[in-house]
C-alpha cells in the first residue's frame, strides 16, 4: 500500500506542473473569447497552447502533464459528450455514411502501400503508415507494429510523420470544407472525421469550424476506430500471419502495454449515449456534462497545443515528408470524391 502510495504521488507531482500551463492556457483563452468570440475558446487554445509551448514552457517536466491533459481529458470529454447525443444523432451519419468510412480507410490502406512501396520505404513502415493514416494514428500504429514485427526506430519515425501531418491538415481541411461545402455540417464533418489521424486533431479542427461539426466529425471517427482491429487482422494476414498469431502477439502487447484494442472511451461513449436515449440521463445531468465537457475540450486542445514542437514540423526527412504529403493528397481527394457521390 506504502508503495502504491508513493507511486501514485510521484505520478501526481509529474502529470500537475503540464496540467496547471494547460488549465491556465485554457482559462486565458476562454476570457480572449468573450472579447472576439469569432475565433472561439478552442481555436485560441491551440494557438496560445502552441506560442507558450515552443516559446516558453516546452521544457520535459511539463511533457507528462501536457500528454495526460491532451489523452485523459479527451477521453472524458468524448465519454460525457455520449450524455448529449441520442441514438438518433449517431444515426445522422446513416449508412451512406459508414460507406463513405470503409471506403475512405480502404483507399488510404492500399494507397499508403502503393505509394510508400514506389518510394522505396519497407514493408514494415508501409503497414504502419497505412494503419495510422487509416485509423487513428499513433494509437494504430501501436497496435499494429507487434503484429508486423516493426522495429522501435520505424515505429518511432512513422508516428512522428503521421502526427506531424495530421496537426498540418487539422488546420488545412475547415478551409477547404468552407470553399467547397460552404462549413456544411455533414461534408464537413465528413472530411475532418474522416481523414484527421488522431481524436485530438479531429475534436480540434471540428471546433475551428462550430460545435455541430466538433461533435458530428467526432462520431465519424469513432466509427474508424471501430475498425481498428479489422485493420490490425488485414495487415496481420498481409504478412502471412495466422488469427492465432494476430491474436497471440496483441494479447502479449496488451499485457507489456496495458492497453485494450479499442479504446475505452469509445465504449463509455456508446455507453452514456445509450443511458441518454433511454432518458436514464436526464436533460439536467445532461447539460452539466457537456458544459463540463467542453471545459475538459478546451484545456485538451490547449495541451494539444503547448505539445506541437514547431521544429518537428521543419526537420522531416524530404522522402518521409513527401511520403506523407502524398498520402494527405489522396485522402483529400478520395473524401471529396466520396462526399461527393455518397453524402
Amino acid at each position: 500500500m506504502k508503495k502504491y502510495n508513493n507511486n501514485f504521488q510521484k505520478n501526481i507531482k509529474g502529470i500537475l506542473p503540464g496540467f496547471i500551463v494547460s488549465t491556465l492556457v485554457a482559462c486565458l483563452s476562454m476570457l480572449i473569447a468573450k472579447f472576439i468570440p469569432k475565433f472561439g475558446a478552442a481555436s485560441i487554445a491551440i494557438f496560445l497552447g502552441m506560442f507558450v509551448g515552443n516559446v516558453f514552457l516546452n521544457q520535459n517536466i511539463f511533457q507528462n502533464g501536457y500528454k495526460f491533459s491532451e489523452t485523459n481529458l479527451l477521453s472524458y470529454s468524448i465519454v460525457l459528450l455520449g450524455t448529449t447525443l441520442n441514438i438518433s444523432t449517431i444515426a445522422q451519419i446513416g449508412f451512406s455514411g459508414v460507406i463513405f468510412i470503409v471506403l475512405q480507410m480502404t483507399i488510404t490502406i492500399i494507397g499508403a502501400l502503393y505509394i510508400g512501396k514506389n518510394l522505396g520505404f519497407s514493408q514494415n513502415f508501409r503497414y504502419m503508415m497505412a494503419s495510422g493514416n487509416a485509423v487513428c494514428g499513433s494509437s494504430a500504429i501501436a497496435a499494429t507494429s507487434p503484429v508486423i514485427g516493426a522495429d522501435d526506430n520505424e515505429k518511432g519515425i512513422a508516428i512522428t510523420i503521421v502526427n506531424v501531418t495530421g496537426i498540418v491538415l487539422m488546420f488545412l481541411l475547415p478551409a477547404i470544407a468552407k470553399f467547397l461545402y460552404n462549413s456544411g455540417i455533414t461534408q464537413t464533418s465528413a472530411m475532418i472525421g474522416g481523414i484527421l489521424q488522431s481524436v485530438g486533431q479531429v475534436v480540434a479542427s471540428g471546433a475551428m469550424v462550430n460545435e455541430h461539426v466538433k461533435d458530428l466529425s467526432t462520431i465519424f471517427k469513432i466509427v474508424r476506430i471501430i475498425f481498428l482491429v479489422v485493420v490490425v487482422f488485414v495487415l496481420g494476414h498481409l504478412k502471412h500471419k495466422s488469427n492465432k498469431e494476430i491474436i497471440e502477439e496483441e494479447e502479449v502487447q496488451d499485457i507489456e502495454k496495458g492497453k485494450i484494442k479499442i479504446p475505452w472511451y469509445v465504449i463509455g461513449f456508446f455507453i452514456t449515449c445509450a443511458l441518454f436515449s433511454l432518458n436514464i440521463i436526464n436533460t439536467d445531468v445532461s447539460v452539466l456534462c457537456k458544459e463540463i465537457s467542453n471545459k475538459f475540450e478546451i484545456i485538451a486542445l490547449a495541451a494539444i497545443g503547448l505539445r506541437v514542437n514547431v521544429k518537428d514540423l521543419i526537420k522531416q526527412g524530404k522522402s518521409v515528408s513527401l511520403y506523407g504529403l502524398f498520402i494527405a493528397l489522396l485522402q483529400i481527394v478520395s473524401a471529396i470524391t466520396l462526399i461527393g457521390i455518397l453524402l
